[in-house]
């Protein structure tokens, strides 16, 4: 996630209701902690854009979007390919190869939701946005940032595509690289995009959803971006509290379509000491709330789908 402060416009705090509608997932949480456990070993050296360890991060999600059969949507296959500066204190700024990886479950249907994650860190934290200045030159794992959105990504594709249903939506999968230099994954693609961005229903952006804090709430940020989101969130239940914000700006790559005119949700359970430190790791993420977070996910998903067309509110 790129450094940024949330300051909440309209925030209403939804405790679990009893008795709400509820869905059936097929959260497995086995999975969450596989793909954040390989997303944030020391081996992909904290997924710096352009080198080895965002590459294979690039390739793993293109793997599971083989896996479960999605259509390839990028320019290239899977890929979609961009350059994205670099800068290293003031030194002149670098151009790095990047790659977003996107798949389409093609159910066949005039309007598509798009799901995103941004896959890539701050590598030895020596690019700008450590938190940690006696940390700079050391692993910034990146499992909070971003390896749990990505986990997310990947199991609301495993589900969606493995259901046995037809929604009445399509859906647009997509792993953003190069987030972390300034949105530039998902900069690119709403400027040039693989499918027709008036086609596009909605938005959910996943960023930093391992590290849930009974405190403090999930925040999904977004929620004024169309007068649908409170039919869709009509009598939707959940085992976490989740509070909603009605502005569609943020750090995260939501932002970028909500600048195209496009609704959106960004899911994200806030900062944390470890945020942009060398000691954000796997160990301590929490997945039975990761779990609750997809679950609920996937009930917003459903509901949308019931709707028309969503129409698009400017939030500020």
């Amino acid at each position: 996630m790129k450094n940024f402060r949330i300051v909440f416009s309209v925030v209403l705090s939804l405790l679990c209701l009893a008795g709400g509608h509820t869905t059936q997932a097929q959260v497995n949480p086995q999975n969450l902690q596989k793909h954040i456990d390989y997303l944030s070993t020391d081996r992909m050296k904290g997924r710096e854009t352009g080198q080895k360890g965002s590459k294979k991060a690039a390739s793993y999600i293109e793997k599971y979007f083989k896996k479960y059969n999605l259509q390839p949507k990028g320019e290239k296959g899977y890929r979609q390919e961009f350059m994205a500066q670099v800068r290293r204190g003031k030194a002149t700024g670098q151009q790095r190869k990047s790659e977003n990886i996107i798949g389409f479950l093609d159910n066949k249907a005039p309007y598509t939701i798009v799901v995103g994650a941004h896959y890539d860190h701050l590598g030895l934290g020596d690019i700008g946005g450590s938190r940690d200045s006696l940390g700079v030159g050391k692993i910034h794992n990146g499992a909070d940032d971003n390896a749990s959105g990505v986990a997310g990504l990947l199991e609301l594709a495993r589900h969606y595509a493995t259901n046995s249903v037809q929604e009445s939506y399509n859906m647009l999968f997509i792993g953003f690289g190069a987030e972390e230099l300034g949105l530039v994954g998902s900069k690119y693609f709403t400027e040039h995009p693989t499918i027709p961005l008036d086609s596009v229903q909605w938005m959910l952006n996943m960023d930093m959803i391992g590290r849930y804090s009974p405190e403090n709430g999930l925040a999904i940020i977004g929620y004024g971006t169309s007068s649908a989101f409170p039919k869709i969130f009509e009598g939707l239940s959940s085992s976490i509290t989740f509070n909603l914000s009605k502005d569609g700006n943020g750090g995260s790559d939501q932002t970028s379509f909500y600048k195209k005119n496009i609704p959106v949700l960004f899911f994200h359970t806030g900062g944390h000491d470890d945020y942009h430190k060398p000691t954000d790791d796997a160990d301590k993420i929490d997945y039975k709330a990761m779990e609750a977070i997809l679950n609920l996910e996937i009930q917003v998903i459903d509901n949308s789908m019931k709707q028309p067309k969503m129409d698009f509110q400017w939030t500020n």
